[in-house]
């Protein structure tokens, strides 16, 4: 247990509780309170403690029936124990006297209590917790490793420690106030501030810094000057801030966000230039990505830089080592690849952990530690950056090339009509067009036509329609040819990330309020790629949806990624990010951003 010095038998049975440190255990709280405070006068419907005299005890086969006199009370009280065991008639033996604790209510004007339990501790408060563990046990361990000093010692302020202190070991009154969960405000905020502090600590925890492989000192300029086009100011920031990085003395381990079509090709090709003459690898999803990325690279690199492509279909076996550029699908994990000092991965997001973490181990030999930069079309909430800024830098592109003009419209059966009539304007214009459905084949789980049911309406009344979907085999070859001949693509989402199609103007989106608005924004992002009038519809059977309605009036994706943290809980957002899959309970992605900048402020991270 980190933090803590806990003999073994303790380290097991913090294990058992999922306890890693000194704050866990601390915001392991208890899920109500047992309180054997003496009850002065009867409280009706509520747990008593009193103690009392057994004045008569009759055993059937099924009850146990109890008849005892409570001094403080002046009256007889019924006890009925169900389901008795043989313990129970020593314990209640007439002429005993001991404490009882239970609900009393009325039963026939007469005050009753069901299933009394004996008390040995009175007038004291005991919390209630839900683990795997006795509850007499876990008491024992807060009570041995959680006092203010301990909290301290974990960087709380004093009021906090003292705050969390008392919610295991509150008095009557506060334990009272407590009821069931309903905690004030002022406990709330320390709850969220001792969690997201608790968080970083262990993220800043897992933050390993290795030192490079090499340092990086190419030269870019060159290939930035000799591009037909400027950059933006966003692109020159981010390759200034990746040159930094490379001249360092640890390796980088960098993100670059960047929204859909902001051109984070052009910082991957300087990044290989800062690279060269060492060697420079990149991983993207699909091969119809790692083709477009390719040829970008063949068109804008200079000539000595040598690429290669690397897929299933183009598997070369050419010697990998003579190439200073190598890029490929998930095939580069199952070749033996050349010591790179630069491993790049492209949408990220797509590719597993382990995916990932391979392609650094394919390139390293004992301490060599590439370079590593990671980009993502998906951007996150600000929150989300914030923490996980303790495990890795990040770079944001957020000005594009072509500011994109896309009008979003939210459409219902009603607009049918109209929407046949926009897409043959459209495709007159010699432009192109995508309607993504939710389901390859009819469902009765969902109440819109599947790829296999609208099909047939559009191929009758449209020419050039091509279809595809995820297990499609033939989807990349599919995909290629609409790019060059085609006029209306039918597809699920396999559209979202990657192909690029110029004379792409419109997208028809079904069944819209089924996806997140990341997904939403990923799909419209394939429209309007060279500043092309753009249409996005968002086609729903709902009456009314706000969050559609506010996702159609903003372009931009880090105000969606806000939203969709608004829309949805911030559980499901941090999911992939918390270690050890737990989910945190108190603080709120989306409203607690101040106490966040508290904790980075306090731990100076």
């Amino acid at each position: 247990m980190k933090n803590l010095e806990c003999d073994p038998i303790d380290q097991e049975r913090f294990k058992k509780i999922g306890v890693a440190t000194l704050l866990d255990l601390a915001l392991l709280l208890p899920s109500s309170y047992e309180n054997t405070t003496l009850s002065p006068t009867p409280l009706i419907e509520q747990i008593n403690t009193l103690h009392v005299k057994v004045l008569s005890f009759r055993q059937s086969p099924k009850v146990l029936q109890i008849v005892f006199f409570c001094e403080a009370w002046q009256t007889n009280l019924d006890g009925v124990i169900f389901a008795a065991k043989p313990y129970h008639k020593a314990l209640f033996k007439v002429g005993n006297e001991l404490y009882i604790n239970g609900k009393i209510s009325y039963n026939a004007g007469r005050l009753q209590m069901v299933q009394p339990k004996t008390v040995t501790i009175i007038n004291t408060l005991f919390p209630k917790y839900k683990t795997t563990l006795q509850n007499k046990t876990v008491i024992e361990l807060m009570q041995r490793y959680l006092s203010i000093e301990s909290l301290m010692h974990e960087g709380l302020h004093v009021n906090e420690a003292q705050i969390l202190l008392s919610l295991h070991r509150p008095s009557a009154k506060e334990a009272s106030a407590i009821g069931s969960f309903g905690y004030s405000e002022s406990i709330l905020k320390v709850l969220k501030y001792v969690e997201i502090h608790n968080y970083l600590k262990k993220l800043s925890g897992k933050k390993v810094s290795f030192p490079s492989c090499a340092k990086l000192d190419g030269d870019e300029q060159p290939f930035i000057a000799s591009l037909p086009f400027t950059l933006t100011t966003d692109q020159q920031k981010v390759i200034g801030e990746i040159k930094r990085d490379f001249l360092s003395e640890n390796a980088a381990k960098r993100v670059i966000m960047g929204d859909v079509g902001c051109g984070k090709t052009m910082v991957i090709l300087a990044s290989v230039m800062m690279s060269y003459p060492k060697k420079a690898i990149l991983m993207a999803p699909t091969t119809v990505l790692a083709n477009q990325l390719y040829e970008e690279a063949v068109k804008f690199l200079p000539l000595h830089v040598k690429t290669l492509l690397i897929t299933q279909e183009a598997d070369s076996q050419e010697n990998l080592a003579d190439f200073d550029f190598i890029i490929g699908t998930h095939a580069l994990l199952y070749r033996e690849l050349p010591e790179c000092a630069l491993v790049m991965v492209d949408e990220q997001h797509r590719f597993g952990t382990k995916q990932r973490a391979l392609l650094s181990v394919l390139v390293s030999k004992q301490a060599w530690h590439p370079h590593y930069l990671q980009f993502s079309a998906t951007p996150i909430p600000r929150t989300l950056n914030m923490i996980q800024s303790s495990l890795v830098d990040f770079s944001f592109i957020k000005m594009l090339p072509f500011p994109k003009d896309i009008t979003t419209k939210v459409i219902a059966k009603k607009d049918f009509k109209a929407l046949v009539e926009h897409l043959k304007n459209e495709i007159a214009q010699q432009h192109q067009c995508i309607i993504v459905y939710p389901l390859v084949e009819e469902s009765e789980m969902v109440n819109y036509q599947s790829i296999d049911e609208g099909r047939g309406f559009w191929e009758k009344n449209f020419e050039g329609v091509y279809v595809t979907y995820g297990k499609d085999k033939n989807k990349e070859e599919i995909l290629k040819t609409f790019k060059e001949e085609g006029n209306l693509l039918i597809s699920t989402t396999v559209v979202e990330v990657g192909i690029s199609l110029p004379r792409l103007s419109t997208i028809v989106i079904v069944g819209a309020e089924r996806l997140g608005l990341a997904s939403l924004h990923q799909l419209r992002g394939r429209v309007s790629r060279n500043g092309l009038k753009g249409y996005c519809y968002l086609y729903t059977n709902l009456a009314k949806s706000e969050r559609l309605e506010k996702f159609s009036q903003t372009l931009d994706g880090f105000e969606i990624a806000e939203l969709d943290l608004a829309y949805r809980q911030g559980g499901d957002v941090v999911g992939g990010v918390i270690q050890s899959g737990k989910k945190l309970v108190w603080f709120e992605m989306a409203n607690d951003e101040e106490i966040l900048k508290e904790a980075k402020a306090r731990l100076e991270i």
